[in-house]
């Protein structure tokens, strides 16, 4: 029945903030970027090593988005990465916020935990 995930979208409050967020500092691809005028919202295809992942969106006025405490829906978005300590120093020396990395105990895997611009949590999971 299903196959794969195909995308992820996300509502961004500041397009522009949000945009160079997700290409010039985490290095996706934007495969496509329209204005959707009847709606007032962008849309950017993100693509990671060819691969399309995310629908960035622009629309007036989003509500907030609760993320502490956690609230129901949608935890975060996992980033597969092969050393965590090297990819959250490349986001330090970005200005981006890492929180310290835990190694999960199940896996043995290490992991940390990061947000975008809107307080998304974005999380590093080491393969």
């Amino acid at each position: 029945m299903l196959k794969n995930i195909h995308h992820i979208a996300i509502i961004c409050s500041d397009y522009q903030q949000s945009k160079h967020f997700y290409t010039e500092i985490l290095g996706l691809k934007i495969e496509n970027e329209v204005f959707r005028e009847q709606r007032n919202s962008w849309k950017c295809d993100l693509s990671l090593n060819g691969q399309y992942v995310i629908e960035l969106f622009s629309f007036p006025d989003p509500p907030k988005r609760p993320s502490r405490p956690e609230a129901q829906g949608l935890r975060h978005l996992a980033f597969e990465v092969e050393n965590v300590e090297e990819t959250a120093k490349k986001l330090n020396e970005k200005g981006v916020l890492t929180e310290d990395i835990r190694i999960d105990p199940h896996t043995g895997k290490k992991f940390t935990f990061f947000a975008d611009p809107d307080d998304l949590p974005l999380e590093l999971y080491q393969q």
